[in-house]
């Protein structure tokens, strides 16, 4: 009785060890495929180490940002997010949209064309910009895990016209999109994004000299009486496994006649106030609105502090984004 109940404890632990051996195989040649990107290493890592903002091999936040509230777990959530249903996660029936002929706006108008989660097109005195683009109906590296929602898939890349500066706040699924990066490569004059993000354009094929990778409150002269001001958010950054490998970002924008702040993904800190106190007023504040989670409250905001976020900016207008598109929360 006790060999026949040792075989078969022994036949359990070979055949555990032989599925997380087999599981492990699969997820080291999945990660290998061009979707994941590149780490920085070179002289873009050696650059990186040099920001004020680079501690300990990670890129840290103002403020001590942990992933998760007091009494929350990566287990705990991962749990919840696949087991525990939730309602009201998602649209009942199709969102309405409007499609509109970006090609026939003509450039001396300004606009704003938003096309759902974090992805929005801007012409502003006389550019055409494109921001954190997502087109694949996927929000994540597994195809179908996370789909965009009925109604919000009616732009592709081939609807675009030539972009100016494609301006990236942060490398994660939602915001970098690999199948759409690699379709919209030959319409984009320049990248604008946080250390480290070029890597993974550059590992994409676009041009180095295209690539403007910027540290919290560089700036980029855009045009005359057009500035870009990198500015500081409250998140995380990385993909696949590795993480704060590069720099998440905020944007300021500024012309002679019109200031707009675009703030990728953010939970609320002291860095709204000081934006606002440099460079407000602002006519519009794009601000993240979706994907809050009480057990994630220091990376994304609440929708009472988007509020308090616009009052520290002294915006006087909130696009609220980061939303209406994907149900990456609960």
């Amino acid at each position: 009785m006790k060999n026949r109940i040792f075989k078969i404890v022994k036949w359990m632990l070979v055949t555990i060890i032989f599925i997380v051996l087999l599981f492990t195989v699969v997820v080291f040649f999945y990660m290998r495929q061009n979707k994941f990107g590149k780490n920085p290493e070179g002289p873009r890592l050696e650059r990186i180490k040099k920001s004020p903002n680079y501690k300990n091999g990670k890129f840290q936040n103002l403020s001590d940002t942990p992933s998760f509230a007091e009494g929350y777990s990566i287990a705990g959530v991962m749990y919840n997010f696949l087991f525990t249903a939730y309602p009201r996660t998602k649209p009942e029936s199709k969102i309405p949209s409007i499609k509109t002929n970006l090609n026939s706006i003509p450039i001396e108008e300004d606009v704003l064309v938003w096309f759902g989660h974090s992805s929005y097109y801007l012409q502003l005195a006389g550019k055409r910009i494109l921001v954190d683009p997502v087109f694949s109906g996927n929000a994540s590296p597994i195809p179908g895990s996370m789909k965009s929602f009925d109604g919000t898939d009616i732009y592709g890349v081939e609807d675009l016209p030539e972009i100016d500066f494609l301006l990236i706040s942060h490398d994660h699924y939602d915001h970098v999109d690999y199948s759409t990066l690699i379709q919209l490569k030959n319409k984009v004059n320049q990248v604008i994004c946080g250390l480290g993000v070029g890597a993974h354009f550059e590992f994409w094929g676009y041009s180095t000299d295209i690539i403007v990778e910027q540290d919290w409150y560089d700036s980029v002269q855009i045009a005359d009486n057009f500035m870009l001001y990198v500015q500081p958010s409250r998140h995380f950054s990385g993909r696949g496994f590795s993480r704060n490998n590069t720099l998440w970002v905020s944007y300021v924008l500024k012309t002679a006649n019109f200031s707009l702040f675009l703030g990728g993904d953010s939970g609320y800190d002291s860095h709204y106030k000081a934006i606002g106190t440099q460079y407000g007023p602002f006519d519009l504040a794009v601000l993240e609105n979706g994907q809050y989670n009480p057990a994630w409250p220091y990376i994304h905001h609440t929708p009472e502090e988007v509020l308090q976020a616009a009052v520290d900016l002294n915006a006087q207008r909130v696009l609220p984004v980061h939303s209406s598109k994907f149900a990456l929360s609960n």
